[in-house]
Formats: structure tokens, C-alpha cells, sequence
């Protein structure tokens, strides 16, 4: 029986008054990345922040690389490598010298320091800003080097907190590679991100929480068969159509509407016939459409039907 890396036992937090996290349980073997998606204020940077020992663990347990984290902080910190949403570098030092920082903190030797240091920077493309202070950086320099400071140990756990905002479309696809390749390497991954197509790439389990609760669990392709209902999209002519639309089927799951692009996701069930029914009452009614599509669910689909329920549950 393969023994978890990383092992979150009833986590639960709370801040004053206010539950942020209920009871959360999820378990990270090596080789393997689960992504905890969830709106701001759901738990997730807090779930981190726990299973890293930057704050006390209100209740229930957790252990990373058979360290507990209550009671073996200090063995933790040795074993694992974190990214936060804050980057964490010194503004002062060039992308070496910050490595070169973090590589002393865990006491890497001098000469497989270097190396290593040279390896991260040509696998990351830092090569062009490694030498200048990161203060000239751009938002999505400091956050690449934020993120391969936290790789310099090669730790058998790593936390990503919302690692590729800031980011450019190539540096995520970059970056996405490179989380990737670390899991292939046998790091235990934890990964927080409400970018659903993120998830949708990288993650072997999604957990997705909102108000501190888990609301579901299961790989992006269970999650989407889950859901059990087909959504239809309808683009409308212009924006009094739109508007009308929106009045007439106010009785339908409409989940989502787009003022911008004059469009509105309706969730329907697996027969055809219901998407036949919602067309012909906007015929009937005199409402032209531009165009529409009945497809599969989506992240996106879960993520909206799911989190929206709970709407009156834990305060975050």
C-alpha cells in the first residue's frame, strides 16, 4: 500500500467567529497533483497555509513526509517547497542570488547548489532577467521566480498557491509544463487555482470547497459526467433580443449569462427535446438568435452549478 505524502485528517480553522475551513480530508501521493478549486474566500489558501505550518491547525490533524505538522514543524518546513500568492523573494538580489538564498536556507552544498541553481533557470527560460535585480522585474518574472525558489530542494512536497497569476498565456503553458514534469519527477503536488481550465490540465483529483466545506471531489472528467446535464449556449442578434430573452426564460436553469457577448448557458437535461422546447419559445416569441450549441459540461459548468447552492453555508 503506496503511503500518502501529504495527508490533510478533518482539517478545520477557524478566525474569531468565522469557520474558514470544515473538516477538509485529502490525501497526495507521490507522483500525484490535487488541485483544491474553489472561489475567493472558499478556504483554500488557509487549507496551505496549515499543511505548511504558517498557521496552527485549529483541528483535526496533518502530515507531510510522516511529519506531523503540529507537533514536527520544523521537519516539515524541510520537505517541502511553497509558493505563495505573495512572492516572497528579496526585491534586492537577482534571480541567482535569491536562489542561491533559498539554496543555503536548506543547506544544499555549494558546488550542487550551482548546478542546480543553472538547471531551474534554463528549465524556466530565466536566463534574460537571471542577472537583474528583481525590483525591474515584470509581475510575471518575480512570480516565475517565486515558484522555482520554492523548487530549489527538490522537496518530495510542494504547495502552489495560485502559482500562475500574473502570469502571460506562454510563461502558464510554461509553467504548466514544469508542474508537470516535477509530478512525473514523484513530487507530491498541491495546487490551488480558480483557474478551471488549470485544473482541467493538471490535476489527477480536483477538491472543490466553497465556505470552508468540500462540495465535491473526483477527477476533472468525473466531475464533468457528474453533473448529468448538457448546457445550452444561444447567442443572441443584438442586445434587446438579449434582454428579452433573459425575461422570458426566467422560469429555466439559466447558470450563466454574458451581457458583453449577448449569450446565456441554460442547463438542461440529456434529452434533446428540452433544448428543442427553450428554441421554440424564443421563435415564438420573436427573438432572433445568432446562433446555438448544445454541448457537454464543462469545469466551468461544475464549478457554477456547485458552489452556487451553498450560497447561505459557512461564512468564509
Amino acid at each position: 500500500m503506496v503511503s500518502a505524502v501529504i495527508q490533510a485528517n478533518g482539517l478545520y480553522k477557524l478566525f474569531g467567529e468565522t469557520v474558514a475551513v470544515v473538516h477538509l480530508r485529502f490525501s497526495v501521493e507521490s507522483g500525484q497533483i490535487v488541485a483544491l478549486l474553489g472561489p475567493n474566500g472558499a478556504g483554500k489558501t488557509t487549507t496551505i497555509k496549515m499543511l505548511t505550518t504558517l498557521i496552527p491547525i485549529e483541528g483535526g490533524t496533518g502530515a507531510v513526509a510522516g511529519f506531523d505538522v503540529a507537533a514536527e514543524p520544523h521537519g516539515v518546513r524541510q520537505v517541502i517547497g511553497l509558493a505563495g500568492q505573495t512572492a516572497a523573494v528579496d526585491e534586492k538580489l537577482t534571480a541567482r542570488e535569491n536562489l542561491r538564498l533559498f539554496g543555503r536556507f536548506y543547506k544544499i552544498p555549494k558546488e550542487q547548489l550551482t548546478v542546480r541553481i543553472e538547471e531551474l533557470i534554463s528549465e524556466f527560460r530565466m536566463a534574460d532577467f537571471a542577472d537583474r535585480p528583481a525590483e525591474t522585474y515584470s509581475g510575471g518574472q518575480r512570480r516565475r521566480l517565486d515558484v522555482v525558489a520554492a523548487l530549489i530542494a527538490s522537496p518530495p512536497a510542494v504547495f502552489l498557491d495560485e502559482p500562475t497569476t500574473g502570469l502571460d498565456p506562454r510563461s502558464r503553458a510554461e509553467l504548466w509544463d514544469a508542474i508537470t514534469s516535477l509530478a512525473q519527477s514523484g513530487a507530491a503536488i498541491v495546487l490551488t487555482t480558480q483557474y478551471l481550465d488549470e485544473a482541467d490540465r493538471l490535476a489527477d483529483e480536483i477538491l472543490l470547497i466553497d465556505q470552508g466545506r468540500e462540495v465535491a471531489r473526483g477527477t476533472p472528467d468525473e466531475l464533468k459526467r457528474g453533473l448529468k446535464r448538457d448546457v445550452l449556449e444561444i447567442h443572441f442578434a443584438d442586445s434587446d433580443a438579449f434582454s428579452a430573452a433573459v425575461g422570458l426564460l426566467d422560469d429555466q436553469r439559466v447558470s450563466d449569462t454574458d451581457p458583453s457577448s449577448m449569450l446565456v448557458r441554460i442547463a438542461v437535461g440529456g434529452s434533446a427535446g428540452n433544448s428543442l422546447s427553450i428554441l421554440r419559445r424564443l421563435d415564438d416569441a420573436g427573438i432572433g438568435l445568432a446562433d446555438f450549441q448544445l454541448r457537454r459540461p464543462t469545469l466551468d459548468d461544475v464549478f457554477l452549478a456547485l458552489t452556487q447552492d451553498t450560497a447561505e453555508g459557512v461564512a468564509p
